[in-house]
């Protein structure tokens, strides 16, 4: 199953009238990173707010010569394909990526839309839920975010996404085997929903009965 974890940074916070600044996008295949990003910075064709210099610390010097958004967006949509995109605060990000579509002519973001907000605010009640809090609640090195990146937020955000939804051993998957397998002295007579069915050895099945006939009257439990 393929997932793409992406994170924008914008010139403010209303969408009607601020634009993406940046945006950083991480392939995950059975809930793990590939290496595989997607990462632009853009010129909104617009000033960047002061307070959102101060989250962010992009200046309107560094994007002046960046890309527009219409000239990334063919490679931004091929990079999400129809995988179902994941980020923190979804409704946040899905609706700036949208209205640089429109702005292009574009139709919206037709992508099933994962929440990783909402998410850790279900397993995690209590617990504060911003992405600074759920990395240091999870372990995860936090040492090279000194200001909020779309790229480092979306490879920090996979790890988190990765442990919100069972850890590594979460997108382990136990595949079915054909064959009769030896498990000790047992034999392995059936697979099933990943699992093995093992039945007990012929020694195993007198000892049992052995045990039965001796301490359970009537061979049950009572």
């Amino acid at each position: 199953m393929r997932e793409v974890v992406f994170d924008t940074e914008t010139t403010g916070f209303g969408v009607e009238e601020h634009r993406v600044i940046e945006i950083g996008c991480v392939e995950l295949v059975n809930r793990l990173p590939t290496g595989r990003t997607f990462h632009s910075y853009l010129n909104p064709e617009r000033a960047i707010d002061y307070d959102s210099q101060k989250i962010h610390g992009i200046t309107d010097e560094k994007v002046k010569d960046a890309p527009r958004f219409g000239e990334i967006a063919e490679g931004l949509l091929a990079f999400f394909a129809d995988s179902p995109l994941v980020a923190h605060n979804a409704e946040f990000d899905f609706s700036f990526v949208n209205r640089e579509l429109a702005r292009c002519n574009l139709a919206p973001l037709a992508n099933e839309m994962r929440d990783s907000l909402a998410l850790a605010k279900k397993k995690l009640p209590g617990q504060r839920h911003n992405l600074d809090a759920l990395c240091r609640y999870y372990s995860i090195d936090l040492s090279a975010r000194t200001y909020h990146g779309a790229l480092l937020d979306a490879q920090l955000l996979a790890d988190v996404y990765v442990e919100l939804t069972g850890g590594l051993q979460g997108s382990m998957q136990l595949e079915a085997v054909a064959e009769k397998v030896v498990v000790a002295d047992s034999e392995v007579v059936a697979v099933s929903g990943g699992g093995l069915v093992v039945e007990a050895s012929e020694a195993e099945k007198a000892a049992h009965g052995a045990f039965m006939a001796k301490f359970v009257p009537g061979g049950r439990w009572e």
